[in-house]
């Protein structure tokens, strides 16, 4: 039994929807949710069990019989470092799991990172490290579906708004780094690694603005946010703690800490690896553009001098 928490999301969707293919005679995949009937819904035919990180019984209930894991962990309060890594290994360790995979993220290797985002993530690093069990860490940079948050705006205004326009990611497609995951999970060889994933070249907002249009045919005006916006923004959707640490890895961004390129996807998958073009094209039917509002009619024509509207003898109303 393989099993994906985070299947609702990005790239545990991703991971379900891949391992099917790869699956060695006699495994299974099974997805754990705080919303079982939710994931039952998006793969049918899978497996679904609740399950959440501070419920000890329902972590337990969810890994019998498993053998390998795929763990994502992203809480959204400003609490407890590590917690969630902890919780689930140790129920791992109990049911007689193999191998855990986890889902990190780049900026851990980033020297200048101090955000609560980082430290939990080195926080359950090293959680995993001294669990005893098989591990791999996948760390990718910034998932192109991120771009996903300006579809409402292209679709209504065709515009683009974000922060720090100019500054460079090599961000990676989602479906990259759950093949990678796919591989650590059903694989031998992948024990004690740590690879960083990144798309084939670092991009902009700009310039994926600039490519969104030419995939769209229309052009897209992009807006730069100040900082005070950008918080704004954050703020109507995390708690403070998350929008300091979402607002210093933009920062970070800026200075050109997320712009190197790595080999890993194409090293371990046999293919190159997704560019933003690619990403774009494949979910461009989320941003086609509203259809504009259709014209106020044409008046009526104004009658002959003299005539009445409508031939009612009535006078018409002054213009």
């Amino acid at each position: 039994m393989v099993l994906v928490t985070g299947a609702t999301g990005t790239v545990g969707g991703e991971v379900v929807r891949a391992l099917p293919a790869r699956l060695p005679a006699g495994m299974r995949v099974r997805v754990m949710s705080r919303d079982p009937a939710r994931a039952a819904a998006m793969f049918p035919g899978v497996e679904a069990v609740a399950g959440d990180y501070t419920h000890p019984p329902s972590l337990a209930s969810a890994l019998r019989g498993v053998c390998t894991a795929f763990l994502v962990t992203a809480r959204l309060d400003g609490e407890g470092d590590g917690d969630d890594d902890a919780a689930f290994v140790s129920a791992a360790r109990a049911a007689g799991v193999r191998r855990v995979v986890k889902l990190s993220a780049a900026a851990v290797l980033d020297d200048g990172a101090d955000d609560l985002i980082t430290r939990r993530q080195r926080a359950g690093e090293e959680v995993l490290r001294g669990c005893g069990l098989e591990w791999t860490l996948l760390r990718p940079r910034a998932f192109m579906s991120n771009s996903l948050s300006w579809a409402a705006s292209v679709r209504r205004e065709r515009t683009v708004r974000a922060l720090y326009g100019s500054a460079p990611n090599a961000c990676v497609d989602p479906r990259d780094i759950a093949e990678v995951a796919v591989r650590a999970l059903t694989e031998e060889g992948h024990a004690g690694r740590a690879y960083t994933l990144t798309g084939p070249q670092a991009v902009t907002a700009v310039e994926q603005t600039r490519e969104l249009g030419r995939l769209l045919g229309v052009p897209l005006r992009f807006e730069e946010l100040t900082a005070a916006q950008a918080r704004a923004a954050l703020a109507a959707r995390f708690p403070p703690p998350l929008v300091d640490a979402l607002l210093a890895s933009a920062e970070r961004q800026r200075a050109g800490a997320k712009a190197h390129v790595e080999d890993t996807v194409p090293a371990l998958t046999g293919h190159p690896a997704r560019s933003f073009h690619d990403w774009a094209r494949d979910h461009i039917q989320a941003f086609i553009p509203d259809p504009a509002p259709a014209p106020d009619p044409a008046p009526d024509p104004a009658p002959s001098p003299g005539s009445s509207p409508a031939g009612t003898g009535a006078r018409r109303p002054p213009r």
